[in-house]
């Protein structure tokens, strides 16, 4: 199993590294994950970027995937995510939570809760499904 540290390294180059998502713990049962509210994840009108929670729940969702793919599969791809904002921040550090509600052998659906650590307030209900994705057969 990969450690939150290989994760990290993993997206240090990409979205995630760029936004500065920290992954903070990986398992096959859970996956969590901060990012500091900084003026470049905010909106224009001064609060956090929806866009930036979705990518900070789809980060651990994505990589609960990859923790827990099966034996043969190359890989994923998110087929859907849903999103629920309840609430917004303009500072602190927003927590995302991910756990998977089904780990199938074609599909796996993770959700993810996103609360802000410093008021405790929900932000954010996600849900993400992946579709795993194995060789294709040689023709």
């Amino acid at each position: 199993m990969k450690t939150a540290d290989d994760f990290n390294r993993f997206g240090a180059e990409s979205l995630p590294g760029h936004l500065g998502i920290v992954i903070t713990h990986v398992s096959a049962e859970e996956v969590r994950a901060e990012l500091t509210v900084t003026p470049s994840v905010m909106a224009p009108n001064g609060y956090l970027h929806a866009g930036s929670i979705v990518t900070l729940a789809d980060t651990c969702a994505g990589y609960g995937c990859v923790a827990n793919l099966p034996g043969k599969a190359t890989g994923f791809t998110t087929i859907e995510l849903k999103s629920n904002h309840l609430g917004t921040a303009v500072d602190g550090v927003v927590e995302c939570i991910a756990r998977p509600a089904h780990l199938g052998r074609t599909t796996q659906v993770w959700d993810c809760t996103v609360r802000h650590r410093e008021s405790g307030k929900t932000l954010t209900l996600f849900r993400c499904t992946q579709i795993v994705l194995y060789p294709k057969p040689a023709s």
